[in-house]
This record gives C-alpha cells, structure tokens and sequence, in this order.
C-alpha cells in the first residue's frame, strides 16, 4: 500500500502538475457568466504558468538542491576498514538492462562507481547491494543482481559481494540490509548513496537502530559563492530537478510521519 502511496505522490509532489492543474482551472470551458469568473480564469492561468516558470529557473532548481544535498554531513573515515559498505539503489533501469541485455545506469552511477573503488582499495571487505525489482516479472533481472555482476566485472570477487533483492524503498534497504549485517556479524558498515537522497537514507538506518558512517556522493548542486552566474532562461531540465528536491523533502518528512525514519542528532 505504501508502495503504491509512494508513486502517486510522485504525481502530486510536481510543480508541472501544479502548474498543468491551474492552466485547467483557467481554459474558459463555457461562456463565463459574469466579468468576476473572467479575472478568476485569469488569475488560474497566472498562476499556472508563475508556478512553472519559476520552478523552470536555475537559481531556484539549484539553491533548493543545494540546500538539501548539504542537509547532512558524511561522516566517512578514510583510515577505517570497514566489515562492509551498503550500496542502495535506485542507479538502473530493469527493463532496458532486459531488453538490450546491457546494464541501464542513470546520473546516479556514482554510488556504483564508489563503492567498487573502495572495495577495489581494502577500505571495505564486502559489499551489500540493495535493490529489489519493481516488477515480479524483472525478479531475475533485480537492480541488485545487475549492479553485483558489473562490481564482479570489474575485478572483484563474487564472493565479497552480498546480494539483497527484496528492497523496494529506502526503508526496505535499512531494514533488510540490517539484517544481513547482523547475520553476518558486520559491525562497521559504510552507507553510500547520493547526496540528495543521503538525509533519508541515514534517518531510515537510525530507524532500524542500526549505526553506520555515510558517504554522500553525486552532487549536483553548487553554493551561491561558486564562479560563474546561475542562467535565468526557463529550462525543462530545471524543472525536474525542482521536482526531483520536492519528493525527496516531502519523502523525509513522511518517512519521519511513517515511523521509517528518525531524525538525527
């Protein structure tokens, strides 16, 4: 239910579907009837295409990512060796990695690319790889299995490789990877995912009472002191990063709502 939740919030949490929604509101779909219906019409299309630009906007997109992408800080230690360092999901497409019979990896890639160089460097023994399908049909195909075989590829042993293929969302990564952990006997365990997803991910191991270091990485986002000016044309690309920070903050605090996550110290 939670899953199903979760994706039409998707819907919902998106500045174009704002925007699309007043747009509606302000086709005159019969005569208005009166001169005040006319100014409210207006004032829907107003606000529709207001909401769109401004979401469209570098200098918005950028400072709301920022902002959430510096919400936590990596507590990584370079001179540890760690029992094993969790690798969350959310990097590959299932169905294309299917149908082309090549791995499908998205601008997330580098968590992957993380963490085989700490595996490749002995700063961490195993690797967990989180990541279940989203499909039963996609099972033999889990984003866990595909990302485990290009670790291997590149030259590390199967056997330092843990697969987890049950997790659907970042809950699920901390409580399953919880438990392999403890099976396992693993006591210093290294979180990496990306830096806009890190503050999540952190409060939903907290949640399951499992104590880790983390390792932001991927960031996207750049401080107002950064050389070089923000480009104030309206681009399509903006406006999904905006929606991209959007459902990631309104993911947090539901998580909080939920009991998946806690806040951290």
């Amino acid at each position: 239910m939670f899953f199903v939740l979760s994706k039409i919030l998707d819907v919902l949490l998106s500045p174009y579907t704002w925007g699309l929604a007043f747009l509606v509101l302000a086709v005159p779909w019969r005569r208005p009837r009166s001169r005040t219906s006319w100014k409210r019409q207006r004032g829907f299309g107003a606000v529709g295409l207001a909401v769109l630009l401004v979401f469209s906007l570098e200098p918005v997109a950028n400072r709301m990512a920022y902002r959430l992408e510096h919400s936590t800080t990596s507590t990584y230690r370079p001179d540890e060796v760690y029992d094993a360092v969790i690798l969350l999901g959310g990097i590959g497409d299932e169905r294309v990695a299917v149908e082309t019979g090549q791995p499908a990896f998205n601008d997330n890639v580098e968590r992957l690319v993380t963490t085989h160089r700490l595996l490749a460097d002995g700063r961490a023994r195993f690797t967990i790889v989180s990541g279940g399908p989203e499909n039963v049909d996609l099972a033999d195909s889990s984003e866990a299995r595909v990302l485990g075989r290009q670790i291997t590829a590149w030259g590390i042993d199967p056997s330092r490789v843990i697969l987890e293929e049950r997790a659907r969302n970042t809950h699920e990564n901390a409580v399953y990877s919880q438990r392999i952990a403890k099976e396992r006997g693993f006591e210093k365990v290294l979180v990496v995912t990306s830096a806009f997803h890190m503050r999540r991910a952190a409060e939903c191991f907290a949640a399951a009472s499992m104590k880790v270091d983390t390792l932001a990485v991927d960031f996207r986002a750049h401080s107002a002191r950064s050389p070089g000016g923000d480009s104030w044309l309206p681009r399509v690309t903006f406006l999904g990063e905006s929606t991209k920070t959007l459902r990631e903050t309104a993911g947090l605090y539901i998580y909080r709502w939920r009991g998946y996550g806690r806040p951290l110290d």
